[in-house]
């Protein structure tokens, strides 16, 4: 059977581009943003891995650019990261920024030559943005993506040229500049510093007006997005299946976005005239358990950490984790993304309650005998638990072995009465 055509597809790496892929409106996700903006605020926007903030960063850019008002421009540090002193850090954030503005701005708010700017004659990062805002006709908002990749000095040093410009804006410096990353300020503080040492603030990017938290997607927003999958296709997700797709990821963007891709291009293989059945959500959720794509190994490489495990035990385990770090840990847990943010406190959907406790227990698994794993037909139906299959066998075991228990059982009572 042909076929049919499709000119997008859902996205599962990098930022999404609405000429490729299937893409929600972002702008709205994060409505505080204006208003910074308008009131000349710094602020910080975190959340976890492919949650959609370069996304939402691009569309925040283009729309700005679009009104004519600012000079928006959205900039990766990233390989700043790699800087071999502070001041090399500081130039190579310069030539992204002039590399980002070659690719969005008009020649007229472009950022100044970075290979012709006299670094140490005009104080380093603090002064090429101050000489790009005092060039540029419009009030420049500066969006730093991946802010907390820089490491130690090298992030001290980017905050503290910030500070330094930050009371000429917004005709000497940029109006507004927001840090983008995974963890709000806070983490930052620990990162820069050992526990027994102070930086000598007690927020190391204090000129910031607000932290903000992008959330994922609602349910609006997940069925918004199968929503142009079917417009284009005519390929029907009923309700069923929308809301168990939405139960699996509770909206977490990579999650939504790489289970319809499975469904659709793997499963399906991109043909449309095929119905989507619950039995396919099932499928594409195990696959994408078992293959254990980088999003899923980033999320799992974190349960190394000791702060993440306790946490996590105790969610496991159903117990009261206390001591002094308790609320920094759990903060920390939460930004990435590993467990709800309101109580009562949880996996953050089910796909992480699965994967989390299967890497934890994977000693465990690869112990059992393979006659036993056999045996996982009797109570495993459609990749659901069968209670009741489950304690039928349990009676079947107990019948044949409990002779064995109560002998056990009398001859310790026996033996404990000489003692």
């Amino acid at each position: 059977m042909a076929k049919s055509k499709s000119r997008h597809f859902f996205n599962t790496a990098g930022p999404c581009n609405p000429d490729w892929h299937y893409t929600v409106d972002s702008v709205p996700r994060v409505p505080e943003i204006r208003d910074l903006i308008a009131n000349i605020s710094y602020f910080v926007l975190h959340a976890p891995r492919q949650t959609g903030k370069t996304t939402f960063l691009y569309a925040m850019m283009h729309q700005l650019n679009s009104e004519a008002k600012y000079t928006a421009l959205q900039v990766n540090i990233q390989p700043a990261a790699s800087g071999r002193d502070p001041e090399h850090a500081m130039q190579i954030i310069a030539t992204c920024i002039y590399a980002q503005a070659e690719r969005f701005l008009p020649m007229v708010e472009m950022p100044p030559d970075f290979r012709t700017f006299d670094w140490r004659m005009e104080n380093g990062l603090k002064g090429y943005l101050a000489q790009w805002a005092k060039s540029c006709p419009k009030p420049i908002v500066l969006f730093v993506d991946e802010a907390d990749s820089l490491m130690d000095d090298l992030f001290l040093t980017l905050l503290r040229q910030l500070r330094a410009g930050f009371e000429a804006r917004p005709d000497a410096f940029p109006q507004s500049i927001g840090l983008v990353g995974l963890r709000d300020v806070r983490d930052y503080k620990i990162r820069l510093r050992p526990d027994t040492l102070s930086m000598g603030t007690g927020n190391p990017f204090n000129i910031k007006t607000k932290s903000l938290f992008m959330d994922v997607f609602n349910e609006a927003e997940v069925h918004a997005l199968m929503d142009l999958h079917q417009q284009e296709t005519g390929q029907v997700f009923t309700s069923e299946v929308r809301a168990e797709i939405y139960r699996l990821s509770q909206g977490q963007p990579w999650l939504t976005n790489a289970l319809l891709n499975q469904i659709i291009a793997e499963i399906l293989k991109n043909d449309f005239t095929q119905a989507i059945t619950l039995v396919h959500v099932t499928q594409a959720r195990e696959e994408l358990i078992s293959r254990r794509d980088t999003h899923i190994d980033s999320l799992v490489d974190k349960l190394h950490e000791e702060r993440v495990r306790v946490i996590i035990a105790a969610i496991m385990g159903g117990t009261i984790f206390e001591s002094d770090r308790f609320n920094d840990d759990l903060a920390y847990v939460q930004d990435l993304g590993l467990i709800t943010r309101k109580p009562p406190i949880r996996f953050a959907n089910p796909i992480y309650q699965e994967i989390i406790p299967r890497v934890l227990s994977y000693g465990m698994q690869v112990s059992i005998p393979e006659d036993y794993v056999k045996t996982e037909s009797w109570y495993v139906k459609d990749g659901h638990l069968d209670m009741n299959a489950l304690l039928v066998e349990f009676q079947k075991f107990y019948r044949r072995h409990s002779e064995v228990w109560r002998v056990s059982l009398i001859s310790a009572r026996w033996a404990d009465s000489f003692y």
